[in-house]
This record gives structure tokens, sequence and C-alpha cells, in this order.
């Protein structure tokens, strides 16, 4: 597979979101501002390509028998660390994830791609795998909060863009405002790849 096969495979024709359905827990519970889901699309796309590579370079070292144990443990030292630097750094969105900024640790798209790439491929290959699934993510998640926020408060990343009259849709921003437009950004999406896939 080409390099920038596996960039675009993340991106588009493996969308862990749109296409994969997995990581639905963070993308349902974050995706009530464009804030926060652009900020946990960060954080994963991070972990991602860090704890990609640090699995490619150890895949002849790690048994075969405890490779999931050792994905999690190289996964959550990643998350450790942006966990501390979001800390530090941008703390209202750290207070804004809650406990869904440690639980990257679980998320199975980090662990799918450790698993089924980046322990078989090369380190190049594997952080390029985990940039284009990254962005795959973050911009999935951003799209999704967009779409809340503008919907259910009448804001883009906490600016006022809907009139003064505009009554906000305040179940956008609750979970079956989540449901609800994640199903219809899964069917706009699979409608426009299936077209472009026929033409």
């Amino acid at each position: 597979m080409s390099k920038k096969r596996v960039f675009t495979d993340g991106l588009i024709f493996n969308n862990p979101t749109f296409v994969q359905v997995i990581g639905m827990c963070p993308t349902l519970a974050v995706t009530s501002s464009a804030t926060n889901g652009f900020g946990m699309g960060l954080a994963t796309t991070a972990v991602l390509i860090g704890s990609n590579m640090v699995v490619s370079m150890l895949r002849k070292i790690i048994p075969d028998e405890i490779r999931i144990p050792a994905f999690v443990v190289v996964i959550a030292t990643f998350v450790t660390i942006i966990e501390m630097l979001m800390q530090a750094y941008v703390t209202p969105l750290y207070e804004a994830l809650g406990i869904f900024l440690p639980l990257i640790v679980v998320n199975c798209i980090i662990l799918a791609r450790a698993e089924s790439f980046a322990f078989k491929d090369t380190v190049f290959n594997s952080a390029i795998d985990g940039l284009g699934n990254g962005i795959g993510f973050t911009l999935a998640l951003t799209v999704l909060g967009i779409i809340r926020e503008l919907l259910g408060a009448g804001s883009v990343f906490g600016k006022t863009v809907m009139w003064s009259s505009f009554e906000p849709i305040s179940i956008m921003t609750q979970a079956p405002g989540g449901f609800l437009i994640l199903g219809l950004t899964l069917a706009l999406f699979g409608s426009l790849t299936s077209k472009k896939n026929n033409a």
C-alpha cells in the first residue's frame, strides 16, 4: 500500500467514525461543542501517532502472547503525557473533556491501529497511518461538534453566529441530539462516498 493510500485510508475510505463506526463513546460524549470535539481529536491524534511509532519500533521485541497488554502500556504512557500537557496549558479544555481524556487509553481506534497496522509495518508508515486516522477522527468530531453547537447554542467555537431571534434547539447539545446528528452524518458520508466509488 502506498504512503498516500495509507494516509487517505484512515482519513476517508476507512474513517474511524463515519466508516468503521468505532470510538463512539467519546464521539457522542464530547461533541456537544466544536472546541471539545476538536480538542479530543487532536489529543487522540497525538496518542495515535506516538503509540503507532513506538509499537512499530518494538514489534520484533514484544512477544505475541502479551502484545495487547504491551500496547495498553505504550498507549497509557502517551495519554498520561498528553493529559499532563493539557492540564498545564489548556486547563479549560482539559476540564471540559473530563474522564474521556484518560479513557483514550482504551479507545478501540488506537488499539485497532496498533494491532492491525503498527505491529506489522514500518515506523514511518505507522506514523502516516496514525496521522491519517487521527485527522479523520478529528474532522469527524469537529464536524459533529460544529453542527450540534450551531443548532443547540447558535454558536461555533464559542462565537455566536446565528441571528438574535434564533431559538436554540437545546436537545442537540444533549445525548439524543448526538445520536441524531451522528446518524444523519453517517448516512450523508455513506451516500457521498458510495456515489464517488460508483462514478
